[in-house]
C-alpha cells in the first residue's frame, strides 16, 4: 500500500477510535470498589477466603530483600477466575482502561510478607538437590504459578482488606490487600511436562530456561509468573523475583533469544510504516533495511500518565541499540522498551527477516491511569496486522510520519538516535 494512502485510511480509524474512547471513558473505579468490599464481605467465611481461584501471583519490591508476596484471588466466586490474569487475550477482547481496573481490583492480593531468597531443602518437585519451598504459603504460590489453570485455594486472613489501588508503570494494577495467615491448596494443580522439565533440572540457567518454554509455546506472561515465584534458573540462585522485575526480565531475555534467531537474515527491502492505537496510546513503526537496530521514543501529552512536567507540554524520552543488544538497563522508557520491543522481534522472526526499527508511542491524554506494559507489547504486536504503508526511503516515511505527531520533525531528532543518523544514511535509497 502506498503511503499516502496508509496514512489517509489510519487518521480515518484514529477519529473514530478517539470518539469511541472518549464515549467509554470513565472514573467510576471509586464506586466499584465499594462493590468489591461488599462482595469480599460476603465471602468471607470466618477469617477464610475459601473456595478462592487464583489465577496469578504477585511479589512486590518494596523492602527487597524483604517482599510482600502474594495470592490474587478474585472476589467474586462465581467469576471465570482466568479472565482476571494479565493475558494477551485482554487486547482481542477489546478491554478498556476501566475494564482492566475492574478485573484487577476485583481481585483480592492475599500477601505474607516473606524474604526473596528464604528457602530450604525442599520436597515434592525437582530434584533433592534444588533448594525450593514447595510447602506454606510460598509454597502454594509457587504451585499456582507453575500451574496451566487457575487453582482453587483456601487463604486464611487476618483482618479486613486495604481497599485502595496500587500503580506501576510495568506491571499491571492490583486492587485490595489483606495479610494472609496461610493457604492450602484445594486440589491438586496439573503442571505442564516443559515447566517440569525446568523444575527437575538443576543446572539449568533461568536465562536458558526462559527460551525453552518460550520455544514450546509459552507465552511471556506464563513465563513471567514461574519466574516471579522462584520456580526457574541454578539451584543456588532460585528465589522470588519481585513482579515488575520479571516482567522485564522475560521481556529481555525473550527477545534475545529471538534477535539472535535473525542475525543471519536478509534485510527488508523497503521501509515500511505499521500503525495501531489501543487505550489512549498510539503506536507508529517505521521498519527500514538494514541490520537490526531498535529505538522507542515516547511522547507524553500533559494530562497523561507519568508525564513528569506537564506544564511543558508533551515530554519525551528515548532509548536505543545497536546491532551488538544493551549492556545496560534502560532508564527512561524502562519497561515499555523491552515489551516494545519484542513485538517487533516477533513480527520480524515471522517473516525471517530484520531491519532498523523506530518505534514512535503517543501517550495521550485518553491514557489516564495506567495498565502496565502488557498493553505496550499488544499494541506493538497488533500492530502488524493488516499491510503496511511503503515507502522508497525513510526521509519520505518520516516526514508523512511527522505530520500525525504532537511534536515537530526538530524535537523529534534531538531526541532519537534512528531520525538524526538514519535521515541522512538512508536518503538515497
Amino acid at each position: 500500500m502506498q503511503l499516502d494512502e496508509f496514512i489517509e485510511g489510519f487518521e480515518e480509524d484514529e477519529a473514530a477510535q478517539r470518539r469511541r474512547l472518549a464515549a467509554e471513558k470513565s472514573y467510576a473505579i471509586t464506586d466499584h470498589l465499594e462493590d468489591v468490599e461488599r462482595q469480599f464481605e460476603a465471602a468471607v467465611q470466618g477469617d477464610s477466603l475459601f473456595g478462592s481461584t487464583a489465577p496469578e501471583i504477585f511479589v512486590g519490591r518494596s523492602g527487597y530483600p524483604n517482599v510482600s508476596t502474594g495470592l490474587l484471588s478474585p472476589v467474586d466466586t462465581d467469576a471465570a477466575a482466568s479472565g482476571f490474569a494479565t493475558s494477551g487475550d485482554w487486547y482481542q477482547q477489546g478491554l478498556g482502561i476501566e475494564d482492566v481496573l475492574q478485573r484487577r481490583t476485583g481481585m483480592v492480593n492475599s500477601t505474607q510478607t516473606t524474604s526473596v531468597d528464604s528457602v530450604s531443602a525442599g520436597s515434592g518437585r525437582g530434584s533433592g538437590g534444588v533448594h525450593d519451598v514447595w510447602n506454606g504459603f510460598v509454597g502454594v504460590q509457587r504451585e499456582v504459578a507453575i500451574a496451566d489453570h487457575p487453582v482453587d485455594v483456601e487463604v486464611g486472613l487476618d483482618g479486613t482488606p486495604e481497599m485502595d489501588v496500587s500503580f506501576d508503570d510495568v506491571g499491571t494494577p492490583t486492587g485490595p490487600r489483606a495479610h494472609a495467615t496461610g493457604a492450602d491448596l484445594a486440589e491438586n494443580p496439573h503442571v505442564p511436562r516443559p515447566v517440569e522439565k525446568t523444575l527437575s533440572d538443576d543446572d539449568w540457567r533461568a536465562e536458558g530456561a526462559m527460551a525453552y518454554l518460550y520455544r514450546r509455546g509459552f507465552d511471556v506472561y506464563d513465563i513471567n509468573t514461574i519466574l516471579s515465584a522462584g520456580a526457574l534458573g541454578q539451584a543456588s540462585e532460585r528465589s522470588l523475583v519481585p513482579t515488575r522485575w520479571s516482567i522485564t526480565a522475560v521481556d529481555d531475555t525473550v527477545g534475545q533469544y529471538v534477535r539472535g534467531t535473525l542475525r543471519n537474515a536478509d534485510t527488508i527491502d523497503k521501509p515500511e510504516l505499521w500503525y495501531n492505537e489501543y487505550m489512549g496510546n498510539r503506536y507508529w513503526v517505521v521498519l527500514a533495511p538494514g541490520r537490526w537496530e531498535f529505538e522507542l521514543v515516547e511522547m507524553k501529552a500533559p494530562q497523561s500518565v507519568w508525564n513528569p512536567r506537564p506544564e511543558t507540554g508533551y515530554y519525551m524520552s528515548s532509548a536505543h541499540e545497536g546491532y551488538e543488544g544493551r549492556t545496560a538497563y534502560v532508564e527512561e522508557t524502562a519497561g515499555a522498551y523491552y515489551a516494545a520491543r519484542l513485538g517487533v522481534l516477533e513480527h520480524l522472526q515471522e517473516r525471517d527477516k530484520q531491519a532498523k526499527c523506530l518505534v514512535l508511542r503517543e501517550m495521550t491524554d485518553d491514557y489516564w491511569a495506567p495498565v502496565g506494559v502488557w498493553q505496550v507489547r499488544e499494541g506493538v504486536r497488533n500492530a502488524f496486522d493488516g499491510e503496511p504503508g511503503t515507502a522508497q526511503s525513510f526521509r519520505e516515511t518520516l516526514t508523512a510520519v511527522a505530520d500525525q505527531l504532537p511534536v515537530s520533525l526538530g524535537q523529534l531528532r534531538r531526541k532519537s538516535e534512528l531520525v538524526a543518523g538514519l535521515q541522512s544514511q538512508l536518503s538515497d535509497f
